[in-house]
């Protein structure tokens, strides 16, 4: 996929919310080395060196672009380029964090498997992946993807996105290699200006997918129909506002 930091972050501080989140829930712990996998423009790598100054950093993103953008953020962090499907920590991991990063694998789940039981012992995997495939933002990429000029391309990828499972799924998958594990889930609901602002939010991560398969011209075809199908479903409230709903389910495994 192809990423572009500055559609990321024009909602940075929402994006970096559940980050927050997820660090609070981090058991007591003096780590010695951080992975930050799929750390994008830097804003998690931020908050994991704000919060353990001592510790070493080391960020995670197959995009050369994020990662030249997060090390000029986070200059006191290191970046290295690399498909966190394929990454393995080169010494020992005491912290593995990944923010709204693992679901866009193939197989997240034996990828969560194999991350905790990289960790040194007493060591913590934090993860949050967003929980919206089956909100009606996700439905209506899948609709519009099946219909139109360029289904042949775009059904294959909306049938290759992977599921976020249930909390029991993942207990069992990780309960056996964990002295403790919590899991939780959050339904967030940010305002946001108007629906223009929804399709914004997607072309920096869902959208993604389906875009890069697009042709420039098929690109806009796509968005204005995703726009206007956007707004028969997402009401203004009495501000002028529209709330999107937006569900992520949390990990945090001690080893």
């Amino acid at each position: 996929m192809i990423w572009n930091s500055k559609l990321y972050l024009q909602f940075e501080r929402e994006r970096t919310r559940a980050a927050r989140d997820l660090l609070a829930h981090i058991p007591n712990l003096n780590p010695r080395y951080i992975f930050d996998l799929g750390c994008g423009p830097g804003n998690s790598t931020e908050l994991l060196v704000e919060t353990f100054p001592k510790a070493t950093t080391i960020g995670v993103d197959v995009s050369d672009e994020m990662v030249q953008v997060a090390q000029a953020r986070v200059p006191s962090a290191q970046f290295i380029k690399d498909d966190i499907d394929s990454w393995r920590p080169n010494g020992p991991a005491d912290l593995i964090f990944a923010n709204a990063a693992l679901h866009f694998l193939s197989d997240h789940h034996s990828r969560l498997r194999e991350l905790v039981v990289s960790l040194e012992v007493g060591g913590v995997l934090a993860v949050q992946m967003p929980n919206n495939i089956h909100e009606v933002s996700h439905a209506l990429m899948r609709m519009i993807a099946a219909d139109g000029p360029w289904s042949s391309r775009l059904v294959p990828i909306a049938k290759s996105q992977a599921l976020v499972g249930s909390a029991d799924e993942y207990y069992e998958l990780l309960a056996k290699n964990c002295e403790e594990l919590d899991i939780w889930q959050t339904t967030y609901f940010h305002p946001l200006a108007n629906v223009d602002d929804i399709v914004k939010w997607f072309e920096g991560s869902g959208l993604r997918p389906f875009l890069d398969a697009l042709s420039p011209e098929e690109q806009l075809g796509f968005l204005a129909r995703y726009r206007a199908e956007l707004t028969k479903v997402y009401p203004l409230q009495s501000d002028g506002k529209v709330l999107l709903r937006y569900p992520r389910l949390f990990i945090v495994a001690r080893r």
